[in-house]
Order: C-alpha cells, then sequence, then structure tokens
C-alpha cells in the first residue's frame, strides 16, 4: 500500500477543558471525507487542529510525506485551502475577495493582482457560479451565494486539499444540496481531495465515500457511510432511537428519527 495523500498520526490538541488524543486517520489523493458526530465530540477541535487554529499538543499530520507544520505558511496555503463556517465578509466586491486566495502566490512585493491572477480568480468565479456578482459587495449576497464566493477564494488558490468546516449548516436545503453537488463536481472532475465536517448525517452519506465519527474527543470509528452509520453505532453515539433504511436511488444508508411520541406509541 502507498504512503497517503494527507495522514494523521497520534494527534492530539485542544483546550484545558477539551482534549481531542490520540488521532490517527488517513485520506487517500481525490477522496470525499466527512467528519461526523454529535456536538461537543471534537468535530471542530480536530479542524481548528489540523489548520493550526489551535496548538498541536502531540503527534504529527503529514501532507504528501511532509510535516505540515513544518512548511512556511505560504507552502501550506499553497497546497491547502480553508473554507470556515462563517464567511469573513467585509466591505469588498466578490471579485477583490476571490482574489485574495492568490495572495499565497504573490512576490515579496507585489501590490497588485497579475493578469493570471485575474484569469484564475474569473476561472473559478465563473465555476462556482457567482462572476456574475463580481462586482457587488460581498454583503449584497445570500448566504448560499457567499459560500460560493468562498468556494472560489479557496479553488484560487488552487489547493490540492481543500478543507470546509460547516459548509451548509446556515443554508435551506436547495443551497446545502447545489453546495454539495458542486464539491462533489470538483472532487470528481478536478481530482480535488476534501475533508468536511458535517452535522447533517443523510447529506453526509449521500456525499461522502469516506466517513470518521467522533464522540468524546476520540475517534469513534471511521470507514464507508454503510460501515459507519448503522443504527447501533448512532444509537450508541448520539442517544437517540433511529431506523436507517437504503435510498432506493444512490444506495447510500438514509437515517430517521423516532421521536418520543412515536416510542410511546409503539409500546
Amino acid at each position: 500500500m502507498g504512503e497517503a495523500f494527507f495522514h494523521i498520526d497520534n494527534f492530539s490538541c485542544g483546550y484545558p477543558s477539551f482534549k481531542l488524543s490520540g488521532i490517527s486517520l488517513s485520506l487517500n489523493k481525490g477522496s470525499f471525507s466527512g467528519i461526523i458526530g454529535p456536538n461537543g465530540s471534537g468535530k471542530t477541535t480536530l479542524f481548528r487542529g489540523i489548520t493550526s487554529s489551535i496548538a498541536t499538543l502531540e503527534g504529527s499530520i503529514y501532507l504528501k510525506g511532509k510535516n505540515l507544520h513544518k512548511l512556511s505558511l505560504k507552502e501550506r496555503a499553497q497546497n491547502i485551502a480553508i473554507v470556515s463556517q462563517f464567511v469573513d465578509i467585509d466591505q469588498m466586491s466578490v471579485e477583490d475577495y476571490v482574489l485574495m486566495g492568490r495572495m499565497p502566490y504573490h512576490n515579496r512585493f507585489q501590490f497588485f493582482e497579475s493578469k493570471d491572477d485575474l484569469g484564475k480568480a474569473h476561472r473559478y468565479m465563473q465555476l462556482t457560479d457567482v462572476f456574475k456578482h463580481k462586482d457587488k459587495l460581498m454583503t449584497e449576497l445570500s448566504g448560499g451565494e457567499q459560500q460560493r464566493a468562498a468556494i472560489a477564494r479557496a479553488l484560487t488558490q488552487e489547493p490540492e486539499l481543500l478543507l470546509l468546516d460547516e459548509p451548509t449548516s446556515h443554508l435551506d436545503i436547495t443551497h446545502q444540496v447545489r453546495i454539495l453537488d458542486l464539491l462533489h463536481r470538483l472532487n470528481q472532475e478536478m481530482g480535488l481531495t476534501v475533508l468536511m465536517v458535517i452535522h447533517d448525517l443523510n447529506l453526509a452519506s449521500e456525499y461522502c465515500d469516506q466517513l470518521m465519527l467522533f464522540n468524546e474527543g476520540q475517534l469513534f470509528t471511521q470507514g464507508t457511510p454503510e460501515e459507519v452509520l448503522t443504527f447501533d453505532t448512532i444509537e450508541k453515539v448520539y442517544r437517540t432511537p433511529v431506523i436507517t433504511r437504503t435510498n432506493p436511488y444512490s444506495n447510500k444508508p438514509v437515517i430517521f428519527l423516532v421521536s418520543e411520541k412515536m416510542m410511546k406509541k409503539s409500546k
């Protein structure tokens, strides 16, 4: 078996009140993976540890065999792009916002974007369907449009790994599907490796080919959606009764919640 594209080895990070410990997982090049788990299980803490928002306590993270935290900020930004849960929308145009993704490629005394920078930004704005809004302010866009602009900026970095922290959590179902369809196309057509934190188990099941389930600061289990999203595993981790079935179109697991009212009726 060859070396993993992205590998986390015995990794620990966190805060005085909460710590992730002994996390080991690997991603293959071109995979579409999701991090799932209850609130407070450690999903966002891992995300912040990977992106160096919080300090590493133990272990290492490798990208293409290189220790991620030994790379310069510029090298990291040229290989990994991050889309946070909340888009930072200062009073700037959509075009200027997306062009910020080219900063890791600027020379030390380069103060203006080159024709190449502009061409790449426009390409990814068209790909994410925000080019038509390029002259608008970011504050004038809807939540879904802002998220697509954030993805366009991330793509303008031309990364090999795209990290997303709950990219659909504040969107309605239409925009959730549009964002995830877009990410899936990028994954399939560009070979972009995607790792995202996601709450919705059914969306995670439908779009991801690999899932990592966290619980109480530990990696509880990992595998395909079929391996991870079993009713007994979900009930054990989320502590709520569910029914699992198979989507007749995609053959992926579908989770149905069972309310207290229905539980009483079934007795």
